[in-house]
This record gives C-alpha cells, sequence and structure tokens, in this order.
C-alpha cells in the first residue's frame, strides 16, 4: 500500500500521547470523511494509508470485515467510524466533539446513529451492487432506493434540530462536532444522487457553515492524495 502523510490543519498539537495515528481509508469513503474531519477538529497529524482495495490482502489482515475506514495507534487496530471517533474522543478530549452537556451529548449521539448506523448501511456501494447485480435493480430503482432513505434520514434529522430547546449555530453547540462530522459526508453524498434537499433548511443551513471551515474543507475528498476525478 502506498502511505500518504497528512499534517495538523490547526496550530499545536496538545499530544496526550505519543501515539502514531494512521488511517485507512480512501477519498470516496464517507465513513473515512468522518474520521478525518474529527481528525481535523481536534488538529491531530496522521498518516494516510489509501486502500487500492477492499480486497487487497494487507488490508484485510488489518480489518476482516474489509469495510473502511480502520485506524492503527501503536499497533493497535479499531474498526468503525463512531467507534474510533469516541476512541480519539477518550485519548485527545480537547477540543471535544460531544457537548458538554450530557443530554446534548445523547442528543448528539443519537443524530449522528441515525446516519451511521441508518442511512448509511443501506446506501452504501455494496447495497447498491447487489441490488443491482443479484436482483436486478436498474439505475432508475438505484436512484430511487438511495433518495428513499436518505428522504427518511433527513426528514427525522431536520425534526429533530427542529425541536430543540436551545438554538445553536451548529446541531446541538456552537462549535461543529460529531454531529457534523457525520452530516456533511452524508449531505455530499445527497447532493451526488440529486436529492431534493429543500424540505431540510436547517441541514442545509449547518451543512453550508461547516463547509466553509478548514477542517471539514481538509477532510473533503477532493482534498486526499489519492483523489480520482470522476
Amino acid at each position: 500500500m502506498r502511505l500518504w502523510s497528512q499534517t495538523p490543519i490547526l496550530g499545536a498539537i496538545d499530544w496526550r500521547t505519543t501515539a502514531m495515528l494512521r488511517l485507512y481509508t480512501r477519498y470516496q469513503n464517507s465513513a473515512g470523511e468522518r474520521v478525518r474531519i474529527v481528525l481535523n477538529l481536534k488538529a491531530l497529524a496522521y498518516e494516510y494509508v489509501a486502500i487500492p482495495s477492499l480486497s487487497d490482502a494487507a488490508y484485510m489482515r488489518l480489518n476482516p470485515q474489509r469495510l473502511m475506514p480502520a485506524l492503527e495507534v501503536d499497533g493497535h487496530v479499531v474498526t468503525q467510524s463512531l467507534a474510533i471517533i469516541e476512541l480519539l474522543e477518550e485519548l485527545h478530549p480537547d477540543p471535544p466533539v460531544l457537548p458538554t452537556d450530557p443530554f446534548a451529548r445523547g442528543r448528539a449521539r443519537a443524530f449522528a446513529a441515525v446516519i451511521a448506523a441508518d442511512l448509511h448501511p443501506v446506501t452504501v456501494n455494496r447495497v447498491r451492487r447487489y441490488l443491482a447485480e443479484e436482483l436486478g435493480a436498474d439505475d432508475a430503482a438505484l436512484a430511487a432506493w438511495y433518495r428513499h432513505w436518505a428522504r427518511s434520514a433527513f426528514d427525522t434529522l431536520e425534526a429533530l434540530l427542529a425541536r430543540r430547546e436551545r438554538s445553536t449555530r451548529f446541531a446541538y453547540s456552537d462549535a461543529p462536532g460529531l454531529a457534523e462530522a457525520c452530516l456533511v459526508p452524508a449531505m455530499r453524498n445527497a447532493r451526488r444522487f440529486d436529492c431534493d434537499l429543500s424540505g431540510h433548511p436547517i441541514l442545509c443551513a449547518i451543512d453550508e457553515a461547516c463547509r466553509a471551515l478548514e477542517p471539514f474543507r481538509r477532510a473533503a475528498p477532493e482534498s486526499q492524495p489519492d483523489y480520482k476525478p470522476r
């Protein structure tokens, strides 16, 4: 595998440990983008390892599930984006990516789960490929599938934010964090599939505000060293 280095983007790093962080991912992987955003928000230096294929033998030894991303911390490998983010929050709590209020923290986790646990698993490429190759779904059916589940998730998220007890600049805080790290890649994917986002003004405003910030720009697919324009 070819190794790429990603340098810190936010000032000086307060290293709580001397651990070397190595992220295995590729540019167009929304779960990996979530982790890149959090690494950038926390100003953590990491090594970017571009995975050429999920069937790559070396990567399969690291992650038997053959999904991205995986984070290696001094030889310890953790998979699943939300688990990786929680680990980063424990190892490097400053700055936090979860609100200080426990109820807001719980809501931020629930917001993230709607995307990472409900929307993402049914719309990823391997699911669409199965629908096409095994069940005969054509392009129109695949697009309808994606838009149905995206609309369901975004309707839920918009409703959750609309009933917040306190208005904040971002989802549940005045600083971006876990919720936004999950939202921005999901909104990017929705635009790729021409989803109608006009009914989700709160989500669109948060997404736009985030995409103007350097940690999010540096985590975007087009900013990765293995990026290949389609």
